[in-house]
């Protein structure tokens, strides 16, 4: 393992100097050299640092991905300040919160994204500025092991998201303390699949250019439609690819679907994150494809310790064995111990919190010194009286008798959905601030014959019915999409239990009915239209759809959507694409994508009368998320 400090930014520039010409970063049939790469970087960050960049000082970045996203990343290090990514897909509001929450002393983007910021009262710098080509182009970037590398904004449990400030050397020695087991070089192809405001692109970014690798930009569009992205790494040749479970579940089912030759596929490794894994989900893969090649590691990770903590392969054989989501064992310059509430190890085989000690703790949350100190103990180990820094993860877990940790789920109501890491008490807060309620419960659940969780908001009004699109517009206003419940439940009273605490076991099913829109139900008319209108039935598990429902408001996610691209793939004359569903996610807008004649689906059908739900207990109010695929 290295033991010399070296920023990621400044392996880059190493790897330029020793083969200018290799191509670092790909996108859309466009390649940017590492010599390229490096001096673009290099005139931007003189750039940054005549408006303010510094140790520690914060420059925000937002723009689609692109080349140059990754250049102006590699630009902010090399000033010598820290990137704040702001994902542009957020409301407005969340944007304005972070960005005033921060303080950060300039706005990156580019021209193409420019338009799509709001109003931040930042500096704007262009990282595609053609006036750029006037600066010095040298090399520049030193940096202190303990400067801010990045600030990454989380999910907060008071409805207030928090930075976590992660140094150069976290991000350093994460790369040197697993070089022994991957032995990436400049001959593996990653993929840049995730937003950079999710930590997973941390490692495959940096993981890249540091090992002087390639790394292929995938377009978002691509990202939400399974075949084409397999379509890419074929293409590409990419060996390296990071996935969320959920993704790569769809991506074998593109997979099977292709029959593409095992061969067709360069990958070498693939690395699960951002949520628990079920190795029984892989099994389709290993038919498909053994066990060898690639190999499938599972990393638990936290962004306040730095992406990944573990390290666990899986192979066949773990299919055979009944267990949970299996983690392995933590990364060489880690520690993991399982304690009680008091702080106390447990012992083996029973079950404890989560803590992380060594080189990837992080330095804590920008300007929140009590939650610092809440989240980020000094704790001595009993054995060694040793006094360590180390990271309370709020995760549980028990160690089994190979020293394998099985992960079994959050102590607090913090859950992942689709990778992204979620307080619930974040939104509940936000849901208890609209003056028509007087008490909510936001739950992740997965019931029998759904493939992936989903958020449900259970709703007690405070006097008289509250609608929920009201609901949805109120939370929209501050969420981004991903944390928007998927499903309204209005009840009478939330269920307690013995002790007065909420009972979260027994709260109900949402029921299977059309959710509560505030457009009203039209009948479909022509063929195409009552199949779409049928496929969005059977994919959400409602009684109907109406021609001008969105998708998305009926309680459709991401990966719905797959589902419904697969069920209605070859029932027109032209094939649906997730980026149909960004235009418009109406069954009749897609019916007319699919070739529908305009004149089969043009006439307006009478709204349907619709009985409203009864009042009780029982849910009486779903609706679903609305806007932009999330995640």
């Amino acid at each position: 393992m290295a033991t010399t400090f070296i920023p990621v930014h400044q392996r880059v520039s190493r790897r330029a100097a020793a083969n200018p010409n290799a191509v670092a970063i790909s996108c859309n049939g466009e390649t940017l050299s590492y010599g390229e790469l490096d001096r673009r970087a290099n005139r931007l960050a003189r750039r940054l640092q005549a408006a303010g960049a510094a140790r520690d000082q914060l420059i925000a970045i937002g723009m689609e991905r692109s080349i140059d996203m990754v250049v102006g990343l590699l630009a902010i290090l090399k000033s010598g300040a820290a990137y704040l990514p702001i994902d542009l897909e957020y409301p407005p509001e969340r944007v304005e919160f972070t960005l005033q929450d921060a303080q950060p002393v300039a706005f990156l983007t580019n021209a193409a994204s420019r338009a799509s910021l709001p109003p931040t009262g930042l500096p704007v710098l262009l990282a595609d500025d053609a006036s750029l080509a006037e600066e010095d182009d040298s090399d520049i970037g030193d940096a202190d092991p303990d400067a801010t590398a990045y600030c990454i904004y989380t999910s907060g449990s008071t409805g207030r998201p928090k930075g976590c400030l992660v140094t150069h050397a976290n991000v350093a020695r994460l790369f040197d303390a697993t070089d022994d087991w991957f032995g990436f070089g400049p001959g593996d192809v990653w993929t840049f699949f995730h937003s950079h405001a999710f930590d997973f692109s941390v490692w495959e970014i940096w993981g890249a250019l540091a090992y002087g690798g390639r790394v292929v930009v995938v377009p978002y569009t691509v990202t939400r439609s399974p075949s084409e992205f397999l379509e890419l790494l074929v293409r590409e040749k990419v060996t390296v690819l990071n996935q969320t479970p959920s993704a790569f579940r769809s991506l074998i089912d593109a997979d099977r679907r292709a029959g593409l030759a095992p061969e067709a596929l360069a990958l070498r490794y693939v690395v699960f994150g951002g949520e628990a894994l079920s190795f029984e989900s892989l099994r389709p893969w290993f038919e498909r494809h053994g066990d060898a090649t690639p190999r499938l590691v599972n990393m638990y990770g936290i962004t306040e310790t730095t992406v990944h903590v573990t390290y666990r392969p899986v192979s066949w054989a773990d299919l055979e064995v009944r267990r949970g989501s299996m983690i392995g064992v933590p990364i060489p310059d880690l520690r993991i111990d399982l304690l009680d509430e008091q702080l106390r190890p447990v012992a083996d085989g029973e079950t404890g919190e989560i803590v992380v000690s060594g080189a990837g703790v992080s330095n804590g949350y920008l300007r929140r010194p009590e939650l610092t100190a809440q989240k980020f103990i000094d704790w001595t180990d009993p054995a060694s009286g040793r006094v360590l820094r180390a990271y309370r993860s709020g995760d549980l877990g028990r160690r089994t008798p190979d020293g394998d940790i099985e992960c079994l789920g959050r102590m607090d109501h913090q859950v992942k959905i689709r990778g992204f890491r979620i307080e619930t008490d974040e939104i509940e807060t936000l849901l208890l601030r609209h003056p028509g309620l007087r008490e909510c419960a936001v739950v992740a659940r997965q019931d029998p014959g759904e493939d992936e969780a989903r958020l449900v908001a259970y709703l007690v009004p405070s006097a008289g019915h509250v609608a929920a699109s009201e609901l949805r517009a109120h939370l929209a206003k501050d969420l981004p999409a991903f944390m928007l419940p998927a499903a309204f439940v209005e009840m009478a009273a939330l269920p307690i239990t013995e002790n007065g605490k909420l009972d979260r076991r027994a709260l109900p099913v949402p029921p299977r009915q059309r959710p509560e829109l505030a457009a009203p139900f039209f009948e479909p008319s022509g063929a195409l239209e009552r199949r779409v209108c049928q496929v969005f039935a059977e994919v959400l598990g409602i009684d109907r759809a109406g021609a001008l429902d969105n998708f998305f408001e009926l309680g459709g996610t991401s990966l719905a959507v797959l589902k419904v691209l697969r069920q209605l793939d070859g029932a027109g004359s032209r094939r649906l694409s997730a980026n149909d569903f960004f235009q418009d996610a109406t069954p009749r807008a897609l019916a007319r994508a699919m070739g529908e004649p305009a004149a089969q689906v043009a006439a307006t059908v009478a709204p349907a009368a619709t009985a409203p739900a009864a009042a009780g207990p029982e849910a009486v109010a779903i609706i679903g998320m609305a806007g932009r695929l999330p995640g």
